[in-house]
């Protein structure tokens, strides 16, 4: 009983100071996740080298990316971005223009497209009375997809697609699917998405 009573005290003693910052304390239904975001193109484009990408950053600027290209298989890196690339990806994340779109599934592909998804977890309020205001969802998602170039991204868009584009994990370490298997942001749309399943088969 007296084991149990001191661990008590331990444990409000160490909560206090996050009590005392009430209103100010965020913690999200995602916890450490800034964003997971993805980029694919088909087959058929000619924007590059670059087929696909799945990216996921902590808050503290850490990374997981699964990326292939034309010519290399897939590539499974994580590590830490750069202040600033860190800091220009939550600039771009954060801005107004690109948390109000709402997304497109374009239309039918006949030859060529682009898809672009995010995910961000939704930070949870905390109330004066130290509960918390759930939001309405998880996350905040957004989905793009622009088939034969009938839907362009918006400039907001295109500029953290150029962000994933540019990218390049230096000091990258490697990592098994396994251990990281929520890389990309969860459901929707999955253009290129068998190149990864392929490399988890036996």
């Amino acid at each position: 009983m007296r084991c149990f009573s001191r661990l008590l005290s331990i444990v409000s003693i160490l909560s206090a100071p996050l009590l005392l910052n009430g209103q100010e304390l965020k913690i999200t239904t995602d916890p450490g996740v800034l964003a997971r975001l993805e980029y694919a193109t088909s087959a058929a484009n000619e924007r590059g080298d670059l087929r696909h990408v799945c990216v996921a950053i902590t808050l503290d600027g850490e990374y997981q990316i699964i990326r292939s290209t034309i010519d290399k298989p897939s590539e499974y890196l994580s590590g830490q971005l750069s202040k600033n690339q860190f800091d220009k990806l939550k600039g771009l994340l954060a801005s107004k223009e690109f948390r109000s779109q709402s997304g497109t599934l374009g239309g039918l592909i006949r030859q060529d497209s682009e898809s672009f998804r995010a995910e961000m977890p939704i930070p949870l309020k905390k109330r004066a009375d130290a509960t918390y205001l759930l939001p309405e969802r998880e996350s905040w998602r957004l989905e793009w997809l622009d088939a034969d170039n009938t839907a362009p991204f918006p400039h907001s868009i295109s500029k953290v697609v150029h962000w994933l584009q540019s990218f390049e994990p230096k000091d990258g370490k490697e990592f098994s699917y396994a251990d990281f298997p929520n890389v990309c942001p969860s459901g929707g749309l999955r253009l290129v998405q068998p190149s990864v399943a392929d490399n988890q088969r036996p």
